[in-house]
């Protein structure tokens, strides 16, 4: 299960997604949009001067309309860089400039926000859209995954982390060959040597506790890739005193030419697939376990809006799982003749509801509604998603499973923490509405009549 530092880190991802995604739709009018990334420990003051700098530059433009929206869009991302007087942990990231909307009308949009992870990029760009390509780098999946590169010279630990790679220890060793001499001491010999080589694979099996391990209880990296030329890396694998946490999350066994840097450039190439399937599996094993649920008819599964917000509502949702592009709308209508929160309620409407007029009028009177909110609830609920006690997990439809989720399930759904039966639970709620419309005469002589007219039988029958 993950942690909720990795969740945050998955919602992050997500609204970095999202807001490139719009970013990227967003056509100006004209060169008047301002994309400006600042990487850490740079000074406020000189991204300042080179601002006004641009300002006077772009006064020179012969064109009036482009050097007014040009100008304009200057001044909105100096008087943004004003609300900070120094550069953020990590860096900052700045979108200014006039977009045109669908109905072709002309909005001002204004975003500037810390990257939730350090960005090492600088840029500085006014053009007729928005430059994002730099934000990709944020999407990078900066799980980190274990090297160990053995053979019979040396073993070289290391770890790889997006694009970044380190090597955390390195030693050799002087291993003693076969050789033929010996005479009567050719056992003694063999022996010796073969001590000598389950001594080496302790040390390394040591090492790659100290170093994977280091607070004895959780390997601080996803998987691990075993590498060498001989056989050490299967004698490690088998051996007794590897540990069993890392030998669990071994993705794969490389063979490789060399040992040292070269051999971990060598076996990073070689597992590049690997690593990349392994959010992939995570997504599969998530998913297969909810499926598990079904097949086995457990009770402890729910899908579609509906009955994911009713478990929601109870607490009994353990782990939340949602397509990341759910294309299904949030929103807080209210009667226009009304004020305050009276007759508000809320609805999830999919595109294709959005079009039909009669979500948006009283079932009872036929009154418009007024739409008070309007938000994606992909975004609602990675917000939200604490209040209800859950964990929350993004898939993608990259994979068979998730093809089948988002086909099948509605591209949303939950593994419960008990046993919940929707069909009783909505004929419950079906039972309050109605009491609640017939104003809630609940009489004996009418209960008894409606058991005879619904079951057949009255009350009378059982001795009641």
């Amino acid at each position: 299960m993950p942690t909720e530092e990795e969740t945050d880190q998955q919602i992050e991802i997500f609204k970095v997604k999202k807001l490139i995604k719009n970013l990227t739709a967003a056509k100006g009018n004209g060169t008047s949009m301002i994309s400006l990334i600042i990487p850490p420990g740079t000074q406020i003051s000189q991204i300042a001067k080179m601002l006004a700098d641009e300002y006077g530059t772009a006064s020179n433009i012969k064109s009036r309309v482009n050097r007014l929206s040009v100008l304009g869009a200057i001044t909105s991302t100096q008087q943004r860089l004003k609300l900070y007087n120094k550069c953020p942990k990590n860096g900052l990231v700045m979108y200014c400039g006039t977009v045109m909307t669908d109905e072709g009308k002309e909005k001002k949009v204004n975003i500037d926000f810390e990257p939730f992870k350090p960005i090492n990029t600088s840029l500085y760009l006014c053009d007729n859209k928005f430059h994002t390509e730099d934000l990709n780098e944020l999407l990078i999946d900066d799980e980190a995954f274990g090297f160990i590169v053995m053979d019979g010279n040396g073993s070289l630990y290391g770890t790889v982390q997006g694009s970044a790679r380190e090597v955390l220890h390195k030693f050799s060793v002087d291993l003693p060959k076969k050789h033929g001499r010996g005479g009567q001491s050719a056992l003694r010999f063999a022996r010796l040597r073969l001590e000598k080589r389950h001594n080496y694979v302790r040390k390394v099996a040591e090492l790659a506790t100290q170093l994977f391990v280091p607070n004895g209880q959780m390997p601080n990296i996803q998987g691990l890739v075993l590498a060498g030329s001989a056989d050490f890396k299967s004698e490690l694998m088998r051996s007794d005193l590897f540990d069993p946490r890392l030998a669990k999350i071994v993705i794969k066994m490389v063979d490789i030419s060399y040992g040292g840097e070269n051999g971990f450039n060598q076996a990073i190439e070689f597992s590049a697939d690997t690593l990349g399937n392994v959010k992939l599996m995570k997504e599969k094993k998530l998913l297969q376990k909810y499926m598990d649920e079904i097949s086995q008819d457990t009770g402890k599964y729910c899908f579609m809006v509906e009955d994911t917000l009713k478990a929601l509502d109870l607490g009994a949702v353990e782990d939340l799982i949602v397509w990341e592009n759910l294309e299904i709308n949030r929103y807080i209508l209210r009667p226009s003749s009304s004020s305050g929160d009276e007759g508000k309620r809320i609805v999830y409407l999919t595109p294709e509801q959005e079009k039909n007029d009669t979500f948006f009028r009283d079932a009872d009177t036929g009154a418009e509604l007024e739409v008070l909110e309007k938000e994606a609830m992909v975004e609602w609920l990675a917000n939200n998603y604490k209040n209800y006690g859950c964990k929350l997990e993004f898939v993608t439809d990259r994979s068979g499973e998730g093809t089948q989720f988002v086909k099948g399930f509605g591209g949303i759904g939950g593994i419960l923490r008990w046993k919940v039966d929707f069909v009783q639970l909505g004929d419950y709620e079906d039972a309050v509405a109605r009491d609640g419309k017939d104003g809630g005469d609940d009489s004996d002589s009418e209960g008894g009549g409606d058991d005879a007219d619904e079951y057949g039988f009255d009350d009378g029958d059982f001795g009641f």
